[in-house]
């Protein structure tokens, strides 16, 4: 029997009373806390938070407003929309004013690291665009055993996030060094002089296709069963593209200027991201900074992907880069036999997998150390609840 158990045995056999988050919680608004400036720079001093995943957007020379937080007094900062989180223990100010900051209230007998720790067992996604706090997240509640149980687990989940924290450094240290090494192989395999040919890609195609965006304002045009990719969908997809984040309608397709991409060709980005290609693994339909390419048989879609990641196309543009189509069509791709494309195509995609595929290699050994930080968390967290 661990210590918690014997705690929970001696001091609530019968279970541990549970409580509403907004009665344990109290919340600020982030008015006065906000920078008037996004002019960051790694030379100021202050940090900007935000609650979403970035976390650290830049550092601030504002002086006025900052909210005084420390180690002896952090505070949770709580994104009103999405409901990520974050302890925060350092000084800082804020992006926007959705956000909420949360203490504990004075005469409520909990320790705020435990709160914290109960609040990341709340298995909640809003699934609309809404303030949370106030309306659903408050209402949610936590056990609060007694405070020699709530000081134990705290100790051992500050010590397994300790742990967690410097394994996931090694492993995504690891990681990058993998990603450096693949790409190493992928440019050498990928480098060729004048032992191969050498052709424009324009010599390369048979058909070079745009795309559009149906009219937000008609309704009827979305939400249909037909993918149509955006230049997010590209860039979050890896070398084949399956999925999107948008689906339009027949009707859609019939009244925009875009164009559905048949699986086994290439979508290429031209604005924003130029240069960045993918194989389409599916029939799907692309939006006006996009360009499908129907490629010559004497050249893989694959290779072809993979060699685009070798070359700094830039593009032209002050604030969004783009590229032409001619400018796209004059840019050389090599041309070895399809035998040795294939052959190199081979190799990338299994160094591909093992760099990038979750369920393969390092990504899958960090995920696992993930889940099962969550799980024991969670075991910790889990009560007899007191009737």
């Amino acid at each position: 029997m661990n210590k918690v158990e014997e705690l929970i045995q001696q001091l609530c056999p019968e279970g541990v009373e549970y409580k509403e988050l907004g009665d344990v919680l109290d919340y600020e608004q982030p008015t006065k806390y906000i920078v008037e400036s996004t002019s960051y720079h790694n030379d100021h001093e202050t940090p900007v938070l935000t609650a979403g995943q970035s976390f650290i957007l830049g550092y601030t020379d504002e002086t006025a407003g900052i909210y005084e937080a420390s180690k002896e007094i952090p505070v949770i900062i709580f994104d009103d929309f999405t409901t990520s989180f974050h302890w925060v223990d350092f000084s800082f100010k804020v992006k926007s004013s959705a956000m909420k900051m949360l203490r504990p209230k004075i005469d409520v007998d909990v320790i705020f690291r435990f709160v914290y720790f109960a609040m990341r067992c709340v298995d909640y996604n809003p699934q609309d665009h809404a303030r949370q706090w106030i309306s659903v997240y408050s209402k949610f509640q936590i056990p609060i055993p007694p405070l020699p149980i709530q000081q134990e687990i705290v100790s051992i989940l500050d010590k397994f996030t300790q742990l967690e924290a410097e394994l996931e450094a090694e492993l995504e240290a690891e990681l990058e060094a993998r990603k450096k090494q693949y790409e190493y192989y992928r440019n050498e395999l990928l480098t060729f002089g004048d032992e191969v040919e050498w052709k424009t890609l324009g010599e390369c195609v048979v058909m070079n296709i745009g795309g559009g965006t149906p009219s937000k304002a008609k309704p009827e045009y979305w939400n249909g069963i037909i993918p149509w990719a955006s230049v997010k969908d590209v860039v979050n997809c890896g070398t084949i593209i399956n999925e999107t984040q948008d689906f339009i309608t027949e009707e859609g397709l019939k009244n925009s200027p875009c164009n559905i991409i048949p699986k086994g060709n290439i979508i290429i980005i031209t604005r924003i991201n130029p240069g960045l290609a993918v194989v389409t693994g599916k029939e799907i339909a692309i939006n006006q900074d996009l360009r499908g390419l129907f490629l010559k048989n004497f050249l893989d879609e694959k290779f072809l992907v993979y060699f685009f990641q070798t070359i700094n196309i830039g593009g032209k543009g002050t604030t969004v880069k783009g590229i032409s189509i001619d400018e796209l069509e004059r840019i050389k791709i090599p041309i070895p036999p399809l035998a040795e494309q294939e052959r190199i195509v081979n190799i990338l995609d299994k160094f591909d997998a093992l760099v990038n595929d979750i369920s393969i290699g390092l990504p899958a050994e960090i995920e696992a150390r993930r889940k099962q930080y969550e799980y024991y968390r969670g075991k910790l967290l889990t009560f007899k609840k007191y009737e």
